[in-house]
């Protein structure tokens, strides 16, 4: 096996690595809760912490790799992460909950970004689409976590060994997969000034169209089996049902995603999504039976599921530094998790859910249209990145 597919090889399971730390950490929210005694409205503002902080240290992603190189970034972001998971277990008081959940969420953003530019740079390098399948990986990473989880919670383990031993599993994990990570370092750029980098007009396109790709997952993540319930009228395991099927949907095009742009393009996939997007939106806000609703939930899952990589591998083909210009694409895409429950709750406090996923389709719809956005710059425009030479994992 060559230096690049081991490469592929490595990345494909520190994103793994990411989803399992998530699906770990969040089958142990409810043991928090109990612990802590807090109330919905506690907790709920509580969980908001993480998008906070990660939105936050994402865009200074860009000048972490600049100074360490990306194999050590991501192992430091990796291992912190792992690390953390099992922070929020040992909070005594809401403070120290919030304190966790911070330092997770930054340990969080910051790895996202890493590991999306690595996979990038394998991707440069294979020189065909990989990133759809590297996202699909982060979703079995998440199904193995929040399985364990699940089993842990099942037999009423105590969450702090729990996550105890899922953070030292997760961190040797990615001690050593990280061995094999193309080292990459900024080149013939200054790091950006300060913390923050302001995208350029196209990676800011480019994110905006990811932007409504993620709150339509956002908005579906929290509020599909809201919708099956109170408009649909199914009973709690039917809605219930209607999160799986968007999860399921999502997972298996990500898994063929690839293979889509390898035929089609990236601009016709992205296309391609969002007129799939619309047409899952608006099954969901017309229909009132439960099949027509998770029907639409399932293919609004089809129609997002590649948006997000394609927008990193987009952003990462920019002649600007690849790796500012995915913290920016990363910063501006998952901004929406922080605004997307709320503001769907809000639209349908004011009016109904099915007048809030009636925005939600014309908002998928700009990733039809902003399909162009994908479009690869000229050929011959050099890349910043280069191997570097001599440095240890």
């Amino acid at each position: 096996m060559n230096e690049v597919s081991r490469a592929r090889v490595a990345v494909t399971v520190i994103f793994a690595v990411h989803g399992a730390a998530l699906g770990a950490f969040a089958t142990r929210i409810p043991w928090i809760q109990d612990r802590l005694q807090l109330s919905p409205a506690a907790l709920g503002a509580a969980l908001v912490a993480p998008a906070i902080s990660a939105c936050f240290a994402m865009p200074m992603a860009g000048r972490v790799m600049h100074r360490l190189g990306s194999r050590r970034a991501l192992l430091l972001m990796t291992v912190a992460l792992s690390l953390t998971v099992a922070l929020p277990a040992l909070a005594t008081s809401l403070p120290m909950l919030w304190a966790a959940l911070l330092a997770y969420g930054a340990a969080t953003g910051i790895a996202d970004v890493a590991m999306n530019a690595a996979g990038v740079e394998v991707e440069h390098r294979l020189g065909r689409s990989i990133m759809s399948g590297l996202h699909g990986a982060w979703s079995a990473g998440g199904l193995v976590g929040s399985g364990l989880g699940a089993l842990a919670a099942a037999i009423a383990l105590d969450a702090r060994p729990h996550l105890a031993l899922m953070a030292a599993l997760l961190a040797l994990v990615s001690a050593v997969t990280c061995r094999w990570v193309l080292d990459t370092r900024s080149d013939g750029r200054a790091p950006p000034r300060g913390g923050f980098a302001w995208p350029g007009r196209a990676v800011m396109a480019i994110g905006l169209v990811g932007f409504c790709a993620q709150f339509a997952q956002g908005a579906a993540g929290n509020w599909s089996a809201v919708y099956l319930e109170d408009v649909a009228g199914a009973s709690p395991g039917i809605a219930a049902a209607s999160l799986t099927a968007f999860s399921l949907t999502m997972g298996l095009a990500r898994a063929c995603g690839d293979l889509a742009v390898r035929r089609w393009g990236t601009v016709l996939a992205v296309r391609v999504s969002g007129l799939a997007s619309v047409a899952g939106g608006a099954l969901i806000a017309l229909g009132r039976d439960p099949a027509p609703v998770i029907a639409g939930f399932a293919l609004l899952g089809v129609g997002i599921a590649v948006v997000v990589p394609l927008a990193f591998a987009s952003a990462g083909r920019r002649g600007e530094d690849p790796n500012t210009a995915i913290a920016s694409v990363a910063t501006v895409t998952y901004l929406s998790n922080l605004i997307a429950p709320a503001a769907v709750g809000a639209v349908a406090g004011a009016t109904s859910l099915p007048t809030a996923f009636a925005l939600i389709t014309v908002l998928v719809a700009g990733v039809a249209a902003g399909a162009s956005a994908f479009r690869a710059p000229a050929p011959g425009r050099p890349r910043v990145l280069r191997p570097e030479q001599g440095t240890s994992g």
